[in-house]
């Protein structure tokens, strides 16, 4: 049986790079915000125990996780001390610990399981860190590997010296460590420089002296990529994009342009689907297989069912659900409606706290008045109905099965099954007045221009 796992999560960090008043850790990527990207990378890990480690008044970050707790480092004084306000959270666990940040919203499960496999069995490391290979390493410390391929020791950049310039392997970030001995360990560090910080990877001394393994777990540097600045968040959105982008096509997805649509962490689109260039997914999209989305369609929390169709230039806004062989075109505007299998509203309409039938067909220019400055209301279609162009449907109001509705109407009133309704107002034809309109009008302007 594996050992327990417990993370501690350390994003006490301001961002002051960010320039935001939202604090760096809640900022998205893929429409979730960083520090959850990194808490669901170790949901599959099955953690016994989780900690966020904050700065005070971190109160938006803490409620964003509820109910994982939360401990409090108060003055920071550096990532080693950061993990020891943890400690009342982690009381009496002798397990794995995996210390992250939560700036690094590309951690992926599998680098996090191997991590834990390394520490795990009689021979198990007590000290494991992610490292990577770059060329021009810069400001990235480095670690240097024993014959064997064990850690030895972590060189900071600035105390390079000699051929320790040409390594490059770099330290990744993040650790785990041998639970049992984690506090003790904390507890004997003394402070790394002048401000009088605790480097938390100075502990890989006392892993030594004890005699215990310490191990690497290679990886690609984009996992471990960290986000301090905006141009650093659009960096890292780049690369969750091209992940997203490839397991979708991976899936059976057709992406026509790949770099022009973006993805959501969540979205969900079926075998066999097309989506064209320049198509925009937000959180909670759910697409069966066989849908075309038409290029410049923007979607978020809509579900869409098998062979529809969507677009081009549609907009699904939260609570669409759209049945099987469904049509929503150009200019389409859905929100928090139910369409029923076959059901078409192929341009120019908004359709809004709506039911609408099976097979029904929404004509160009409809709208669904769902607004009266209060409340929402619901409109109901029918199956079968057919909705004349440039109509109005003031809700609440009901359209019964089959029925006709001529273009131009405002409905009022429930309208019954396989009954025809028009709604218009009074005809009133003056032959002739467009002349004398005209006429008139250009003699007043005449008039005002020679008075003045």
């Amino acid at each position: 049986m594996n050992d327990p796992v417990a993370v501690v999560v350390l994003a006490a960090g301001k961002g002051t790079r960010m320039k935001s008043d939202l604090p760096k850790v809640l900022h998205t990527i893929a429409g979730r915000p960083m520090l959850h990207h990194v808490l669901a990378a170790t949901e599959p890990l099955q953690p016994a125990r989780r900690v966020v480690v904050l700065s005070p008044g971190q109160d938006a970050v803490a409620a964003s996780i509820a109910p994982i707790p939360t401990a409090i480092q108060h003055p920071p004084r550096g990532t080693g001390d950061a993990v020891r306000a943890a400690k009342a959270e982690l009381e009496g666990f002798t397990g794995t610990v995996l210390v992250l940040f939560g700036d690094t919203p590309l951690l992926t499960p599998e680098t996090l399981g191997q991590m834990v496999a390394m520490t795990e069995g009689p021979d198990g490391a007590a000290f494991v860190i992610l490292g990577f290979e770059l060329d021009s390493p810069g400001r990235y410390a480095r670690l240097v590997l024993d014959e064997a391929g064990n850690l030895k020791k972590i060189i900071e950049a600035p105390d390079l010296k000699g051929d320790e310039v040409d390594i490059k392997l770099c330290n990744g970030g993040a650790l785990a460590v041998d639970g049992s001995r984690l506090f003790d360990w904390l507890d004997r560090l003394e402070p790394h420089n002048a401000q009088g910080e605790f480097y938390l990877f100075d502990l890989l001394d006392f892993v030594h002296e004890e005699g215990r393994k310490a191990g690497v777990v290679w990886i690609d540097p984009v996992d471990t990529m960290g986000v301090d600045s905006r141009a650093g968040l659009a960096a890292a959105e780049a690369k969750m994009q091209d992940r997203l982008r490839r397991r979708v096509m991976d899936e059976g997805v057709t992406l026509v342009a790949p770099e022009t649509v973006f993805l959501s962490f969540d979205t969900v689109i079926g075998q066999d689907s097309v989506v064209q260039p320049h198509c925009v997914f937000g959180p909670g999209v759910k697409i069966g297989p066989k849908v075309e989305i038409k290029s410049f369609s923007h979607l978020e929390g809509a579900t869409v069912g098998i062979g529809s169709r969507i677009g081009p230039y549609a907009r699904l806004r939260p609570g669409a659900e759209l049945g099987e062989r469904v049509h929503v075109g150009n200019f389409v505007e859905v929100k928090n409606a139910h369409f029923g299998d076959g059901a078409k509203a192929n341009h120019l309409s908004y359709v809004g706290d709506a039911e609408v039938g099976a097979g029904a067909n929404i004509g160009a220019g409809t709208i669904t008045c769902n607004y009266d400055g209060f409340e929402k209301h619901l409109t109901e279609i029918g199956a079968g109905a057919f909705i004349g162009s440039n109509t109005a449907l003031v809700a609440p109001v009901r359209i019964g099965e089959g029925a006709l509705v001529g273009a131009g109407s405002t409905v009022t009133e429930d309208v019954g099954a396989n009954d025809i309704v028009a709604v218009r107002g009074t005809r009133k034809v003056a032959p002739g007045a467009a002349v004398r309109y005209r006429e008139t009008r250009a003699a007043r302007k005449a008039a005002k221009k020679k008075d003045t």
